[in-house]
C-alpha cells in the first residue's frame, strides 16, 4: 500500500470517487495524481492512528498536568514534610532510642535477676519435693513391711489361737462323750433292775 503510480478509474471529471471521502465524512477534491483513492486511504489511516493509537498527546497532557498539581500548586509542601520526616527519624535516632535502649536495658537486667532469683527458688522446692517424697515412699515401704509382719504375727497368732480352740473342743467334746457313756451306763444300771 505505497503512494505508487496506480489510480482507480473516476466516474466523471469533479465528481468524487466513494474512495475519496474519508473516514471522517468531509469531501476531499481530487487534485491530480497526488490524491489519487490510494493516497487518501493512507492519509485517512494516518489520522485513525493518530487519533486511536498515538498517545502522545495524552501523555504529555498529563505530564503537563502532574509538573503543575506538584511543582506550581503544592510548591514546596513536599519538600517541608520530608525535613520535617527527616528532622523526626533524627530525632528519634539520636536522643528517644538511647534513652529506650538504656531503659530497657534496665529493666530487662532486673526482670533477668528476678527471674533467676524465681528459677533458683523454684529449683530449691523441686529439690526438697523430691526428698520428701523419697522420705514418703521410704516411710511408706518400712510401713507396709510392718504391715506385712504385723499380719504374718497375726495370722499366726489366729492359726494358734485357732488349733487351742480346736484342741479344747476337742477335749470338752471327749469329756462330754465319756460323761453321756457314763450316764448310759448308770441309766442302763438302773434299768436293769
Amino acid at each position: 500500500m505505497s503512494g505508487g503510480g496506480t489510480e482507480a478509474p473516476s466516474g466523471g471529471e469533479g465528481a468524487p470517487t466513494p474512495a475519496a471521502v474519508p473516514v471522517g465524512g468531509k469531501k476531499r477534491d481530487s487534485q491530480g495524481p497526488a490524491s489519487s483513492p490510494v493516497h487518501l486511504i493512507i492519509k485517512d489511516l494516518g489520522e485513525i492512528h493518530s487519533r486511536l493509537l498515538d498517545h502522545r498527546p495524552i501523555i504529555q497532557g498529563e505530564t503537563r498536568y502532574f509538573v503543575k498539581e506538584f511543582e506550581e500548586k503544592r510548591g514546596l509542601r513536599e519538600v517541608r514534610v520530608l525535613e520535617n520526616l527527616k528532622n523526626v527519624i533524627q530525632e528519634t535516632n539520636e536522643q528517644i532510642l538511647p534513652k529506650c535502649r538504656e531503659t530497657m536495658q534496665d529493666h530487662l537486667s532486673q526482670a533477668l535477676q528476678r527471674l533467676q532469683a524465681a528459677s533458683h527458688l523454684v529449683h530449691k522446692l523441686q529439690q526438697k519435693e523430691q526428698e520428701q517424697r523419697k522420705l514418703n515412699n521410704q516411710y511408706l515401704l518400712i510401713s507396709e513391711k510392718q504391715r506385712i509382719t504385723q499380719w504374718e504375727d497375726f495370722m499366726k497368732e489366729q492359726h494358734n489361737k485357732q488349733a487351742a480352740v480346736d484342741e479344747e473342743h476337742k477335749k470338752a467334746t471327749e469329756r462330754l462323750k465319756e460323761q453321756y457313756a457314763e450316764m448310759e451306763k448308770d441309766l442302763a444300771k438302773f434299768s436293769s433292775f
